[in-house]
């Protein structure tokens, strides 16, 4: 695996993941409630823990530990934040190319209600406007790269030209998108797969019809926490059902993330997209049994296992005579 700043020996072999943006460092509250109602002061007895794990992190950290080889490039600090995201890299083995930013390395403060929900609040000052990722690089690591998922933290936007030109295919999460910000657009045009969660979208079909006919989408994925998912691929609209958790839900956090590594591990590997989207779900669902202070994902045996589970379940159930 290719170590930080190093590109010797690239070739289109040696990635099958390159993530761009998304790195960065959560610091975790767990709250009595939320919305949190105003107080002076709270009491957190469960402790508050600065970890590292942004999107682009967590995805990188799903893709890995399903045994693709994958590449993570972003802005990062020279700060004690910096350090974190760049030993959480080293630790499990995922490639790292750190553009150096003084502005220093992207946080947020994560409240986590006692029923797995969460409020982000994101620091934007750690960019600025006219950051660039240095294209020599970007070319370099995209060529190389069977497949690239692109955050849409700053500046992955200005990525985008020259990524297709490199004929890369493309992946993006729009998170709680509504539909209309327009710093969403390019991405969801852009993108051969779109993650969008539905949580914001008053109708989840039109929107994800629509980023279909405007782009190059050929599958775009809506979930929608505990009813499941919706997926649009051929044209056609599937319910996705939500998968049960192994364990009692204690956060959502890196749920989406998770559902889209295992999505495009199935991708890579040749499936259909319900097959795909069905191992998004299960992947999704175990995430949520994972703790906010807590880095994990599941193996590649684990998962196709769970997925091969339910799949023959519900075969049991079609079956004729049930």
């Amino acid at each position: 695996m290719q170590g930080e700043n190093d590109r010797r020996d690239i070739d289109r072999r040696d990635i099958d993941v390159l993530v761009l943006g998304g790195a960065g460092v959560d610091t975790i509250v767990y709250v009595p409630e939320l919305p949190l109602p105003y107080a002076d002061s709270y009491l957190i007895d469960s402790g508050i823990r600065t970890r590292a794990g942004q999107t682009g992190d967590f995805v990188a950290l799903g893709l890995a530990a399903l045994g693709l080889r994958t590449h993570h490039l972003d802005f990062l600090g020279d700060d004690p934040e910096g350090d974190l995201v760049r030993a959480l890299h080293r630790d499990r083995g995922i490639g790292l190319t750190a553009v150096p930013q003084p502005a220093g390395t992207k946080r947020a403060v994560n409240l986590v209600g006692p029923d797995g929900r969460r409020l982000s609040l994101y620091d934007t000052s750690r960019g600025r406007p006219d950051d660039r990722f240095p294209e020599d690089t970007l070319r370099t690591l995209a060529g190389a790269s069977r497949h690239a998922h692109v955050s849409i933290t700053h500046p992955c936007a200005e990525a985008l030209p020259v990524l297709r030109e490199t004929g890369v295919s493309l992946s993006t999460d729009l998170h709680d998108w509504d539909g209309e910000n327009p710093y969403h657009r390019a991405f969801a045009r852009e993108a051969d797969v779109v993650f969008v969660s539905a949580a914001a979208l008053t109708d989840p079909e039109a929107t994800m019809r629509r980023i279909a006919e405007q782009g190059r989408a050929e599958a775009v994925v809506a979930t929608a926490g505990a009813e499941g998912a919706y997926l649009l691929a051929g044209g056609e609209l599937t319910r996705i059902p939500a998968v049960p958790p192994p364990g009692p839900v204690v956060d959502s956090n890196g749920a989406g993330d998770a559902f889209a590594a295992a999505y495009l591990f199935g991708r890579l590997d040749g499936e259909p997209p319900r097959r795909c989207a069905l191992l998004g779900a299960v992947a999704g669902a175990y995430a949520c049994t994972v703790p906010s202070t807590e880095s994990a994902a599941l193996s590649r045996a684990d998962l196709l296992a769970r997925a091969d589970l339910l799949a023959r379940a519900a075969d049991s159930e079609a079956a004729p005579g049930r």
